[in-house]
């Protein structure tokens, strides 16, 4: 099984303001050369920040954040991934978009909506969670809240990545440390948690964090907090197979299922 290359961007955010986020994006990806990763992963909500304002930002399915992601996998030969405000059938989602290189992509709408920030009062939860396929590797992509909800990203062996995109502010940054590196640990995978920087609009602060780390809940990239920054972190399946045999916790975890 190949390597796989994950460019994981920190970044701060334009509040409500799609074209520039874009302009902004199209700028820092500059850096990466075509064909360079196989994935770029962008934060939560990338085109607007963390908003409840959504029917003056929402995109629809054919607007321009998703034809910009379309344009940018092409340009960069890979898979491009982030979280946008999407309307669809007069409802309101928290859309996480897997756009490939050849145009043609999959949808995760955020399970877990962000109660305390009223998220739940105008988003529509999402009722299931995808696997994705990418050079051989499994890849399950989620949405920042989702990450403290261990059972929603259980790994069935049906995984080797999970991807978090967020909008976490600084004040929980604890928090996201550490549960990133809980789901490395607990379900024998890789992590990527990708998290903006900066103010948004509601004065909330937030420092990024941004980090991948192996199944052993080690961090393996450099990506410092409060910093923009674009960095490509390779990942070996061959490492994970082999802790997975000689550590195969997976065969003593629990059944259950998910109603």
């Amino acid at each position: 099984m190949e390597d796989l290359r994950v460019t994981i961007v920190q970044s701060a955010l334009n509040w409500e303001n799609v074209e520039a986020n874009l302009t902004m994006f199209s700028d820092e990806l500059k850096v990466i050369a075509p064909g360079s990763t196989d994935i770029v992963v962008l934060p939560e909500m990338f085109g607007t920040g963390f908003t409840m304002n959504a029917s003056a930002v929402a995109q629809p399915m054919d607007g321009i954040a998703l034809q910009w992601m379309k344009k940018m996998a092409a340009e960069k030969k890979c898979v491009v991934t982030g979280s946008l405000i999407i309307k669809e059938e007069n409802k309101f989602y928290n859309r996480l978009i897997w756009m490939s290189q050849d145009g043609m992509f999959e949808v995760y709408d955020k399970r877990h909506l962000f109660r305390m920030g009223e998220e739940n009062n105008t988003y529509t939860a999402g009722k299931k969670k995808i696997i994705v396929s990418l050079k051989g590797w499994k890849i399950c992509p989620l949405v920042c809240y989702d990450l403290r909800f261990p059972v929603w990203s259980r790994s069935t062996g049906d995984y080797d990545c999970l991807i978090y995109v967020a909008n976490w502010p600084e004040v929980r940054s604890y928090p996201w440390k550490q549960l990133l590196i809980a789901r490395a640990i607990e379900n024998q995978a890789y992590v990527v948690g990708v998290n903006r920087i900066g103010k948004d609009g509601n004065g909330m602060s937030h420092s990024g964090d941004s980090a991948v780390m192996n199944a052993k809940g080690i961090i393996i990239s450099k990506t410092r907090a409060n910093e923009e920054s674009v960095e490509t972190v390779t990942l070996s399946y061959k490492e994970l197979e082999e802790f997975r045999k000689v550590f195969p916790v997976g065969l003593d975890a629990d059944k259950f299922k998910l109603e």
